[in-house]
């Protein structure tokens, strides 16, 4: 911006523009010029956001629904950024597209994990997206609804609803957004590993009406120290109960334990896990790939020494090179330039 006597320039920048705006004042008050100015650029600010950022309600009418009035969505939030989140009532889709639009990009939908009790919305969600805007991915976080009896009619099956739809949404709108719709994939940490793998094998199942005819199925699966089996020996106690209930029968455990429901038609799936995870044991992921193997369906287990459970994009130890891995992977199986 140059002011010289009574002409200002301005330069007005949009995501697919770029123009020079010049206004010729006289007799304007400074303070008056300053603050209008000011608004001018907060506006084209708010702009570029929304341009880059949307947030879009994920139905019209949202699957086995209960109304409680006072079921209230809870947000965690530090340095005015959401952190986590919990009792979802309304889920949603945000939409990160790369600055740079190219035409027939891949997608990714992103399934935060926090025990389905609440969703790690930043580290699992936000952040990962950013990272795959930054190697031209376009990316989308599902703030999908975690399982409670007060608020839906069938809290086993509610997820799942929200993940085939998501799925459903980006492939419908793929067009709209410069993507490919062969090149949908799904990413899931912990407890949303478990809605990721979930449905990379219930993909199929009818668990809710639509008069959509786009797939659920997603093109790829990457698992991020996953919550795969219900089993008693090897699950996340809590992911269980909050899913299926606190004595669920074997025939629930076992129908919601994906390492058995895989078949050929299965995605082409990336799982990595440390060693030195306590909360989710690495059984999940190694027990999945064997099953993935034994199926004949392309995957890759990457098992690390050190990283623990919750690491989200990495640590100081020998998880934090899995983001390149992955990177890789996508890669070598076609799903990026």
């Amino acid at each position: 911006m140059s002011l010289l006597h009574e002409e200002i320039y301005i330069f007005d920048i949009s995501q697919n523009n770029c123009k020079l705006i010049f206004i010729k004042l006289k007799n304007l008050n400074t303070s008056i010029l300053k603050a209008s100015l000011n608004l001018f650029l907060l506006f084209g600010i708010i702009n570029q956001l929304q341009a880059q950022n949307q947030v879009i309600p994920l139905w019209n009418k949202i699957p086995g629904e209960l109304k409680v009035a006072d079921y209230k969505e809870k947000e965690e939030i530090k340095d005015g950024k959401v952190q986590s989140t919990s009792l979802v009532t309304t889920p949603t889709l945000s939409v990160f597209l790369p600055k740079e639009i190219k035409p027939n990009q891949t997608a990714v939908v992103i399934f935060p994990g926090g025990g389905y009790t609440h969703l790690a919305i930043d580290k699992e969600g936000t952040k990962v997206a950013e990272w795959f805007n930054s190697i031209g991915i376009a990316a989308f976080v599902l703030k999908y609804r975690l399982p409670n009896d007060k608020i839906m009619i069938d809290k086993t099956i509610a997820p799942l609803q929200d993940a085939q739809e998501s799925i459903r949404i980006v492939r419908q709108n793929a067009a709209k957004w410069n993507i490919d719709p062969n090149k949908i994939g799904v990413m899931g940490f912990s407890a949303g590993g478990h809605l990721a793998s979930t449905l990379s094998t219930h993909y199929d199942d009818k668990v809710y009406e639509t008069a959509s005819k786009a797939s659920a199925r997603p093109d790829f699966s990457l698992l991020i120290y996953p919550v795969v089996s219900m089993q008693n020996e090897i699950t996340h106690k809590g992911s269980q109960s909050s899913l299926l209930g606190n004595s669920p029968s074997q025939e629930l455990i076992d129908s919601f334990s994906n390492e058995k429901k895989v078949t050929v038609q299965m995605p082409p799936t990336f799982l990595i896990h440390a060693t030195d995870d306590e909360v989710v044991i690495p059984e999940n992921s190694i027990n999945y790939y064997l099953a993935l193997k034994k199926n004949k369906v392309t995957a890759e287990l990457h098992l690390y020494e050190k990283g623990g459970h919750g690491f989200g994009l990495g640590v100081n130890d020998t998880s934090k090179f899995w983001t390149k891995q992955c990177e890789e992977w996508l890669k070598n199986n076609g799903f990026k330039n």
